[in-house]
């Protein structure tokens, strides 16, 4: 398999994608829609501001869909677009192996800094 990060294009996609919180935000929203405060509660350690500004880079990037629920009290839910589920499908391998490999990864930072 050949993989070539030459172009700008491809650098800005890998940019979405390669923060702290966007994939994250994905795979919580894997089951369906939910609400902020779900997703709040779901990805731990990011904050009500981050939550907000990635949830609304992901909106633009076409990733997920914002709806507004026009009941009281008025209500919004995040969930995937198609090319949304597309990014959940390509990033699921990441998220194994990342989940996989989390004692060897710590292990090996603890040999590294040992020195």
């Amino acid at each position: 398999m050949e993989v070539t990060v030459s172009s700008c294009d491809v650098r800005e996609v890998l940019d979405l994608v390669a923060d702290k919180w966007s994939l994250f935000i994905v795979a919580n929203l894997s089951d369906g829609p939910r609400r902020f405060t779900e997703l709040k509660r779901a990805v731990d350690g990011v904050s009500q501001r981050m939550l907000t500004v990635t949830l609304r880079r992901l909106e633009r990037d076409g990733i997920l869909l914002r709806t507004v629920h026009a009941v009281m009290p008025p209500h919004v839910t995040y969930e995937l677009t198609p090319l949304g589920t597309s990014l959940l499908h390509a990033a699921a391998p990441l998220i194994a192996w990342s989940n996989g490999n989390l004692e060897q990864v710590a292990a090996a930072r603890a040999a590294y800094d040992a020195g």
